[in-house]
């Protein structure tokens, strides 16, 4: 369904719809920008320019400014990338102005390994609630066949870094983003992973599952090799079961997110944030059952910031079933529908609404607790929504593709 729901028209309004009044929203940005680039990545990003990089941070501002004018409010900001941390300096300017202009009371961001030390770190303490770290493993050789450990260091002085910043308390939530599934991956490989995860002080963890996009397709099978689901789901139950057992078991925080407490912000916010304008090149929006792709080429969007239009490119119009769809799809890998508050938005009960997807996954035993209240997942449940959204998000990086011409 991805090509009916990803088809994507250019938009010639200029700027997003109005908020909707007692609305709550979270605002996306977006920095494009690494030291390098990886060979398994496919969001928008650029090989870092300092001067490029300033005088994007300056329109990212102004594009701010001009959500604001709209007048939307904001409780919480991801910044992703790219690699946000790029220019700290910069990042300090553009949280201290989000928070000014929205009262933006949680900030979360991303970063590399190498950006762990005092220079990165120092400028943006006390702005940053929750740092995702790009971990991907603590394997030598899968950190070689990545192109990362050149770049980031040896999986050993991974560990050692995010043990530092953990014990320092400087955030709220420490994530470590990693990857399974690789092709010359193993089970001792992945307990291993798991074990030092555990072992590193983050309180959180996310698991993804390696995504064999089109764009990235060739340049995956030229450095860790051709992907293959066949380990996929055994893997996927180690990790569940390592991770959410023993002493201190880390709890579910979507499909492939595992936490100790409620410690705010995942990875994927859409889970508990339907709706979010995103500024920035290469940014994607949710609003008003309509989804925004902005411009993805820095001159594209710099051009239409400059004009004082927000760089939106195209967008796609999603029906009252289209928009369900897309809840039951994101709730549910959020492992929760809220059934009562589902029937309050659609009039509808879930299976009144979306009788096949409901009774589909109702006869494969996805479902664990389904009565008036919520509606949960099985174990089993739990791998078919990471199944349905690593194929979302292969859908979403061939947009991606699409938008970068």
């Amino acid at each position: 369904m991805n090509s009916h729901y990803l088809d994507i028209v250019p938009y010639e309004q200029g700027r997003f719809p109005a908020p909707v009044p007692g609305k709550s929203y979270m605002l996306y940005a977006h920095v494009p920008f690494c030291e390098s680039l990886c060979p398994y990545c496919s969001f928008n990003r650029y090989p870092f320019e300092e001067g490029k990089a300033r005088s994007y941070f300056e329109c990212l501002r102004e594009e701010m400014r001009m959500v604001a004018r709209q007048g939307y409010r904001f409780d919480s900001m991801y910044i992703g990338g790219g690699t946000p941390t790029i220019l700290p300096d910069e990042l300090a300017s553009t949280i201290r102005l989000a928070k000014e202009l929205f009262g933006i009371e949680e900030v979360s961001t991303e970063t590399n390994p190498n950006h762990l030390d005092e220079a990165h770190l120092q400028p943006i303490r006390g702005l940053v609630d929750r740092m995702s770290v790009g971990v991907q493993s603590f394997d030598n050789g899968l950190l070689k066949q990545m192109c990362r450990y050149g770049k980031y260091g040896s999986g050993e002085e991974i560990l050692e870094r995010l043990k530092a910043v953990a014990s320092g308390g400087l955030f709220k939530t420490l994530n470590a983003d990693m990857i399974f599934n690789f092709p010359d991956q193993n089970e001792e490989m992945l307990r291993r992973d798991i074990a030092l995860i555990r072992a590193s002080g983050c309180n959180q963890a996310t698991f993804y599952p390696l995504m064999a996009s089109p764009s990235v397709e060739q340049s995956l099978r030229s450095s860790v090799g051709t992907v293959n689901y066949k380990n996929e789901r055994r893997f996927y139950e180690i990790i569940c079961e390592e991770m959410t057992g023993g002493n201190d078991p880390f709890g579910f925080g979507s499909v492939w997110t595992f936490r100790r407490g409620d410690n705010g912000m995942i990875d994927e916010y859409v889970v508990d944030h339907e709706e979010y304008p995103a500024v920035g090149a290469g940014g994607m929006a949710f609003l008003n059952r309509e989804y925004f792709i902005n411009e993805f080429h820095l001159d594209q969007y710099e051009k239409k910031i400059r004009e004082g239009r927000q760089s939106i490119w195209g967008s796609v119009r999603f029906n009252k079933r289209d928009h369900m769809r897309y809840r039951f799809l994101m709730q549910l890998f959020g492992t929760r529908i809220d059934m009562r508050e589902w029937q309050k938005d659609f009039g509808c009960t879930v299976r009144g609404g979306l009788p096949a997807e409901y009774l589909f996954l109702k006869a494969a035993g996805a479902f664990d607790r389904d009565n008036r209240e919520e509606l949960t997942l099985s174990p089993k449940g739990r791998y078919l929504l990471l199944v349905m959204m690593r194929q979302f998000f292969i859908g979403v990086n061939t947009v991606r593709d699409k938008a970068r011409g």
